[in-house]
Parts: structure tokens; sequence; C-alpha cells
């Protein structure tokens, strides 16, 4: 989109990247934003509250985008998988977030609370 379309469709947020939006990726980003050396396959699916073959899928399309990698490897006998934030996936969430941030003043802007805290929007818990 160009600078003069963007202006004109100001609430467009084109920075809000599919791949990251979806709600299941979104936990998986953020979850592993907060762990940078990596989690576990199976500590990631208790944070996500997810299954292993939704996981799976999730794991899959956010590697194939770039943005997670995935190691597969053995402590002691046992399978063991870790997932990893890539140097692209972390700035690549960083610059969807302050997208999101964008959005969340402009709707807070536009219900006549400027500066008011998401949770005095009713948009998140206090």
């Amino acid at each position: 989109m160009s600078k003069i379309e963007a202006s004109n469709a100001p609430f467009s947020y084109d920075g809000l990247d599919r791949v990251i939006h979806e709600k299941a990726r979104l936990g998986l980003m953020t979850s592993l934003m907060t762990h940078p050396k990596g989690l576990a396959f199976a500590d990631l699916k208790q944070l996500c509250g997810l299954t292993d073959g939704n996981l799976s899928r999730h794991l899959q399309v956010l590697q194939e985008a770039g943005l997670v990698e995935v190691t597969k490897g053995y402590e002691g006998n046992r399978p063991h998988t870790t997932c990893r934030l890539t140097k692209a996936g972390r700035r690549r969430f960083l610059d969807y977030l302050v997208v999101l941030e964008r959005l969340v003043r402009d709707a807070a802007k536009a219900a006549g609370k400027e500066g008011a805290a998401p949770s005095q929007l009713g948009i998140l818990p206090a």
C-alpha cells in the first residue's frame, strides 16, 4: 500500500501480521518471547493450552515463516524438542506489537478516553 493509500485508510493496520495474529500463534510467540532461550515442546503445549497436533501445526506455520526454530534431539534416551524465536521472529513480533499498541491507542482515542489504560476501556483486565 502506498503512503497516499495508507493515509486514506488509517485503520487498515497493515502491520498486523496474519501469521502472528492468529490466537494460538500469538500465544506461542508471546510465550517464546518471554523465554529467549526457548521452551520444551511440552512446556509450550501447557502454557498455550494446545494439543500435540495443534501445537505441531502452528509451530510448522511459524517455522515456515522463519519466525521459530525447532530443534529435535534427545535428553538421555527420551526425545526432546525445543522451540525458540529466531532473530527475525523476535524483530517481526516487536514490529507487530508496535502496530497492536497503535490499534489500542486509536480505540482509546475513538472512545473519548485518550491516554486511558486499556483496562479502563474494558479491553484488558486491570
